[in-house]
């Protein structure tokens, strides 16, 4: 139990330290977005993926986790054009699609609690592990995060505000284990929807801000390296 609170001590404090950052250095939001557009492509190809298709494939066929990563690419496709049309005017729309943005990451912060929650049930050293990879990257998840919402026009105070509940959500997330458990044959799909949505979210949002109105080669240098630091990450743990 004590290894358990401490992990979820960590996560808390590695997503908050990110969001900081961002806030700190927002001066050069286009270079965070791109190093967030490299790192949220990161976690779905690198992270996110492998995961949902050692899990999914394991109680389906690779055809049906490839449907749930076109559902979740798609999904998020209509969802966010959705809130465009409700939107109104500009700011609206903008802050809006931030929000949801943040929504989407802060419910990926969730499933990583409960992946760690359940981890530790499985034993000790699987728990560890999949805290491993958490918290490797729950730092650019806290940046992702401010970065969503203080590109879509929401100022500091929102960002935090979001950011407090994307580092809250793993904690949550680890906390529910206790009282119920995902059934393993679901959480492959659901790791697959998430990985479909954050390629369009890195595809189609983060990447076209970064490089708007700014010298491009930077910025592409940015997106692959938060690429590289995710896979360089994955691959140590």
């Amino acid at each position: 139990m004590t290894t358990v609170v401490l992990i979820a001590c960590a996560v808390f404090s590695a997503t908050i330290v990110g969001g900081l950052f961002a806030l700190q250095f927002r001066d050069r939001l286009h270079l965070i977005l791109g190093f967030s557009a490299g790192a949220v492509a990161g976690v779905a190809l690198f992270d996110l993926l492998p995961e949902a298709i050692v899990l999914g494939t394991a109680y389906h066929t690779a055809s049906v986790v490839s449907i749930c990563i076109a559902l979740g690419f798609f999904g998020y496709l209509i969802l966010d054009r959705l809130v465009l049309l409700h939107g109104g005017e500009v700011d609206a729309e903008n802050s809006h699609k931030g929000t949801f943005g943040a929504l989407t990451l802060s419910v990926h912060s969730l499933l990583d609690g409960i992946a760690v929650g359940i981890g530790f049930q499985a034993s000790p050293a699987v728990g560890i592990v999949v805290a491993i990879a958490v918290l490797a990257h729950d730092f650019s998840d806290g940046i992702n995060t401010v970065s969503m919402i203080l590109r879509n026009g929401g100022n500091w105070r929102k960002a935090f505000r979001w950011l407090l509940i994307d580092a809250t959500a793993p904690v949550i997330g680890i906390a529910s284990t206790l009282f119920f458990r995902i059934p393993e044959s679901y959480l492959g799909l659901i790791l697959a929807l998430f990985v479909g949505s954050f390629l369009y979210l890195s595809a189609s949002d983060l990447i076209p801000e970064s490089h708007h109105r700014h010298p491009r080669a930077l910025t592409t240098i940015m997106t692959l390296l938060g690429a590289l630091v995710l896979y360089a990450v994955t691959q140590l743990v």
